[in-house]
Order: structure tokens, then C-alpha cells, then sequence
């Protein structure tokens, strides 16, 4: 018996709408928990961390010590801020991935022009091969841009510069920040998701490739993902950590911003083969200030994903609590 137009219309538009929604079904951490209900890392001291610790990238770190034996541990570079407002990069380590010590001085600090007075900021990290490469935000009171630093022991940065110019780019009328690196080439290029500035000063993601991760050619004429009018991510749409490479695609968690200023988590997935090609988005954020220390700080009702690790049977994430904390929550891995 032929099926009749009306309803073979119907069953394509819900065989389309499930495709769409696959995605979400596998996503390994869209449940998260808080690890702590209360700071991982806290402001101390008179001196450079005195105002704000906060926005973290967090790596597994496996090497061989002087007596060659295995060392493996977390790794956390933090955002630290003085009272003066100028930010320097902190180094924590952990065995259990909650329980961070500090070493007693930043391991990144501002030095060249682009950072002075303002400093080093918001850090992701990324490794291929032996070298980590770190981006970041250098800030001189009048411009942010992105930055890149490599090094094999996380502690010892060389400067790579500028990477990605503020006022520059196909859409982009502002300032550059926020690079998430893909973490393996796909077409024979290195990708990185980052934040830039669209015409209506609003706060979107771009999308640029590279041959060698110092020199990166824009690879979309707008955003890759815009803003969404009356959602969650409104005004800011932010990358979070380095996204991850699935059977799905490529899952990314960012951080939205809506019309408030309120910052909340969500996740994007792209095409494995094509990261300028979005098949999946959250509709509401997946995780949201709740506890009062997320909400009350140098900047209220902020959770900023930074960092995230896979270590056994579960995520780790990483998070900037109000622009002063750094806070952990866990998914299982599936």
C-alpha cells in the first residue's frame, strides 16, 4: 500500500529531527556532579594571587623522574590575579585530581609588550607529540590577543607570540581569545576553536586551521557558532576546554553568556571530518552557577570551563567559579 504524501512528509521530518538529535545520546558527559561543593583552589596571599585564582587548564602528566621512575599527575595551570588587576599563570599539582599543591611562584607572568600591566590569561593546553602548547590571553590594558607558549615540562615556557591579532580576521572587529586546539590533525591540519568579536560587539566563535600551530589562516567568513537570540548563549558563545574526538564528531563544551551576563556551560559537536560543520547542539547549558561562592565573587553568577581530563572511568572538569575559584566536577566516562 503506497504511503501517502502527508504522512511520508511526516516520518522524513522525524527521521531528520532524530539524526539531528543522535548526537546527544552518546555524549559521554552531559550529567556532570560536583566533586567538591566547595573551592579546589582559593586566592591566598598578599602578592600575585592575592585577588582571583580561577579558569584552569588541567592535563594528565606522564613522564620519567631523575631515578627514571613513572611519575603521573595532575597538572593545573590557574589564571591568578593581585589586586592591581594583572594576571600571571600558576602552577598546582595533584594524584587525585581534587587535592592541588601550589608552587610558590607563577610559572608565565607578564613580559612582552602585548601582556604588560595587564598580563597572561585564561590558559588551554594541548600536546602533540613531546610539546605542550599553551594558548592564552595576552593583556595590556588596551587589547587581548591570543597567544601561544610551548614547552615539555609545563613548568619552563618559550613565547611564541601573538597567534591570532585582535581587530583582525573575516568577521572579527575585536579582541581574539579562548584557543581550544582539535586534539589531532584532521585534512592534514591542526584546528583551533577561539572567541572574537562579531560587529554587534557580541562575543562569538571562529574557527582557524594551521600547518605547524604557530601560524593559523581563518577558515569560515562568520562564526562557526553564533550567538542564539534569547538563549542561554546570547551574547557571549565562548570555547571552554580542547574539545575531544568521539565516533560522533568533535564534542566541544564552550561557555555561553546570555543578556545578563550570566555564564553557563554547553556543548557543541562537529563533524569529525569537517570541524567548520556543526550536527549537534545543546539547547539549554549543562551545567550552571548554583553554589554561592559560583555566584558571588570579582565577577557574579560565572561557571567557566577550562579544563578537562580523562583519567579511568570518568571526566574531569575544570571551572572558574565567579571570576575568584576554581571548582571540579566529575561525569562518568561511558
Amino acid at each position: 500500500m503506497p504511503i501517502k504524501p502527508k504522512i511520508l512528509m511526516v516520518l522524513l521530518l522525524l527521521a531528520g529531527s532524530f539524526a539531528f538529535a543522535a548526537p546527544a545520546t552518546d555524549l559521554p558527559f552531559l550529567a556532570w556532579k560536583r566533586a567538591c561543593h566547595e573551592p579546589i583552589l582559593s586566592p591566598q596571599g598578599a602578592a600575585w594571587e592575592s585577588a582571583g585564582t580561577f579558569n584552569p587548564a588541567v592535563t594528565f602528566f606522564r613522564a620519567k623522574d631523575a631515578k627514571k621512575q613513572d611519575v603521573a599527575k595532575f597538572v593545573m595551570l590557574y589564571r591568578a590575579q593581585d589586586t592591581a588587576g594583572t594576571s600571571h599563570l600558576g602552577y598546582a599539582e595533584s594524584t587525585d585530581g581534587i587535592h592541588f599543591a601550589r608552587r610558590p611562584q607563577p610559572v608565565l607572568s607578564p613580559e612582552a609588550d602585548y601582556e604588560k600591566d595587564g598580563g597572561v590569561e585564561d590558559p588551554r593546553l594541548q600536546k602533540f607529540g613531546d610539546i605542550y602548547y599553551l594558548t592564552y590571553t595576552g593583556y595590556n590594558k588596551k587589547d587581548a590577543q591570543l597567544c601561544l607558549a610551548t614547552s615539555r615540562d609545563l613548568v619552563h615556557w618559550e613565547r611564541q607570540g601573538v597567534i591570532l591579532p585582535a581587530y583582525q580576521g573575516n568577521w572579527n572587529k575585536g579582541w581574539t581569545k579562548s584557543g581550544a586546539i582539535v586534539p589531532e590533525k584532521i585534512d592534514g591540519k591542526y584546528w583551533m576553536y577561539w572567541l572574537g568579536t562579531a560587529a554587534d560587539k557580541t562575543d562569538q566563535m571562529g574557527l582557524s586551521y594551521s600547518n605547524d600551530v604557530n601560524h593559523w589562516t581563518e577558515a569560515t567568513e562568520t562564526p562557526v557558532l553564533p550567538r542564539r537570540p534569547g538563549k542561554f548563549d546570547s551574547r557571549v558563545v565562548e570555547p571552554g576546554p580542547p574539545p575531544i574526538l568521539t565516533p560522533r564528531g568533535i564534542v566541544l563544551i564552550y561557555n555561553g553568556a546570555d543578556d545578563k551576563l550570566v555564564y553557563r556551560a554547553g556543548v557543541a559537536v562537529f563533524d569529525r571530518h569537517d570541524p567548520r560543520k556543526l550536527i549537534w547542539r545543546s539547547n539549554e547549558p549543562i551545567f550552571a552557577p548554583e553554589q554561592e561562592w559560583e555566584k558571588v565573587g570579582q565577577v557574579p553568577n560565572v561557571v567557566f570551563v577550562e579544563g578537562l581530563v580523562h583519567k579511568d572511568d570518568r571526566y574531569f572538569f575544570y571551572y572558574g567559579a565567579a571570576d575568584k575559584y576554581v571548582g571540579v566536577a566529575q561525569a562518568p566516562a561511558k
